[in-house]
């Protein structure tokens, strides 16, 4: 397994995260990822160990809570070998305060992850998605608080905004708070959208990405083509799956099966190790429903691929940057470089 630095941190990661959003099944939609109970986790966070991917990611709203104790329970008596990522802000309940990243939110959901999890400390705590009505102060103080209690040793941010990011990171600079170290953001090779301007963000203010749905919620495991449709009970035969537009699809599932047959891989460890040769990529969240599953995935680590495949790759995802990107190119590319093309 490869280590990188956890963002701007001086902590060791694997380049692969074992997600756990499969573990419980506690609702219509989560069962369609899976129902992973203790005893199957246990089993996957063994493999995982011992193929040297300590880091597991998890959040409150997985499976309302169930994840993070199913979690707890498959790490317990192990807890200064593994890594543990977990997440608050969505909704946790029916009332007006069980959603957002307030300071009453953000204290009492850590509070509760603890409990729930078996520990008195998370590695990463992150915030799972912007909530536009609390200021962004107000989050730092209460992350701040958190790590002066050591109940986090980090603190990071998921689907935000460009502007979302930048102006925490502006604040946490201005009232010297912690700054956030990593970013978890969709990006896959059939969703690109990261690149425009999250990229050249975390580049710029030194900001790791943490990547969740690599595959593109299953449309990139190889059971999906041109001429391949999904078998019914597939995740991606289902709306538990990320949209993406039919021809853009098949242009890259037709370049992963090229690919694939040159290195004498599956289509799963291409795609992952495509996304470990990317700018700004801490650590790639996986996903698994069996030890199967899991133990070729995290082989992604040890493939690479050639200048050659990559760019096989690259231009079969490509897609036309939106304004005001268009224009940089055509204007500007000698003074702003693109990350990657």
């Amino acid at each position: 397994m490869e280590y990188r630095t956890l963002g701007g941190s001086g902590l060791k990661i694997p380049a692969l995260t074992l997600g756990t959003a499969t573990f419980g099944g506690g609702s219509d939609f989560l069962k369609k990822w899976g129902t992973t109970d203790v005893a199957e986790a246990t089993a996957l966070v063994d493999v995982a160990l011992d193929l040297g991917c300590n880091m597991f990611d998890t959040a409150d709203g997985y499976s309302t809570g169930l994840s993070e104790e199913i979690l707890g329970e498959a790490v317990r008596d192990r807890r200064d070998k593994v890594l543990i990522a977990t997440k608050t802000g969505m909704p946790m309940g029916p009332g007006p305060n069980d959603i957002g990243t307030s300071r009453a939110k953000i204290i009492a959901s850590c509070e509760a992850s603890l409990k729930r999890l078996g520990t008195d400390y998370v590695d990463l705590y992150q915030l799972h998605a912007f909530d536009g009505l609390t200021p962004i102060e107000e989050m730092l103080q209460a992350l701040d608080a958190l790590i002066r209690a050591g109940k986090i040793r980090y603190f990071g941010v998921s689907n935000y905004s460009g502007w979302h990011l930048m102006k925490m990171l502006a604040l946490a600079e201005r009232h010297g708070w912690p700054k956030p170290v990593t970013h978890q953001a969709y990006y896959t090779l059939a969703a690109r959208d990261f690149e425009w301007e999250l990229m050249p963000l975390g580049l710029d203010q030194n900001v790791g990405t943490l990547v969740w749905s690599p595959l593109s919620g299953a449309k990139l495991t190889g059971k999906i083509g041109r001429n391949k449709r999904p078998p019914d009970d597939s995740r991606v035969a289902t709306d538990a799956s990320w949209p993406v537009p039919e021809e853009q699809l098949y242009k890259v599932t037709d370049a992963l099966e090229l690919v694939s047959a040159e290195v004498g891989r599956s289509i799963p460890q291409v795609a992952l190790a495509w996304l470990l040769t990317r700018p700004t990529i801490s650590s790639i969240v996986i996903g698994a429903r069996n030890e199967a599953q899991l133990r070729d995935n995290l082989a992604a680590a040890e493939l690479k691929l050639t200048a050659a495949q990559i760019a096989t790759l690259d231009k079969a995802s490509a897609a036309p940057p939106p304004y005001p990107y268009w224009h940089q190119r055509r204007t500007m590319m000698t003074r702003t470089p693109p990350p990657v093309m």
